[in-house]
């Protein structure tokens, strides 16, 4: 009975063990390959309120402008269905394609608050210092397209990472939605 025991202990520990390095082996020759990251935020220009639904951030580095803003986001990566970054005169600028019900929101945004701005926050990174307020244009007519395009206060390298991030947020995002 000690025998069997023991046997089987021995074949127990052997299989744990065929087991910890296939583990092992397979991890390192399959690290997944961490997707971008692209987080954007869409905010209305908002009177300040001391009820803490407004606050007010800085656009633009080399002359900051403060803004005051809804704490609530009206547009979000989680509406973005595409986005692009494509020369523009003077530099570059990004194109946000947003779902029906995402443009729909923007059409009335904006067509509520002509001579407001749309502030921009984007995100790109792992760290904290990867993201900043990258715009805030101006609204002058109603978006009704449902695109936003705007000129980011960022380096070209740093558009293109939150472009590809915001590409593959819509692409995750796609991809939940087929499974509904």
């Amino acid at each position: 009975m000690n025998f069997c025991r023991r046997r089987f202990n021995l074949y127990l520990l052997a299989l744990v063990f065929c087991l910890a390095a296939s583990g092992c082996v397979s991890s390192m020759f399959h690290h997944k390959k961490k997707e971008p990251v692209g987080i954007l935020r869409v905010h209305m220009e908002s009177e300040s309120s001391a009820a803490g639904t407004t606050k007010t951030v800085q656009v633009l580095r080399a002359q900051p402008v403060e803004v005051n803003i809804s704490v609530d986001p009206v547009l979000t990566e989680a509406d973005v269905i595409a986005a692009r970054l494509f020369d523009a005169p003077g530099g570059f600028a990004i194109q946000v394609n947003f779902e029906e019900t995402a443009g729909w929101r923007l059409e009335q945004y904006t067509a509520i608050n002509p001579g407001k701005h749309l502030v921009i926050y984007g995100h790109w990174g792992e760290k904290p210092e990867d993201g900043r307020w990258l715009a805030a244009p101006l609204v002058i007519r109603r978006i009704s397209n449902c695109k936003l395009v705007f000129t980011p206060d960022a380096t070209h390298e740093e558009a293109e990472t939150l472009v590809k991030g915001l590409n593959a947020a819509a692409k995750k995002n796609a991809d939940v939605k087929s499974k509904d």
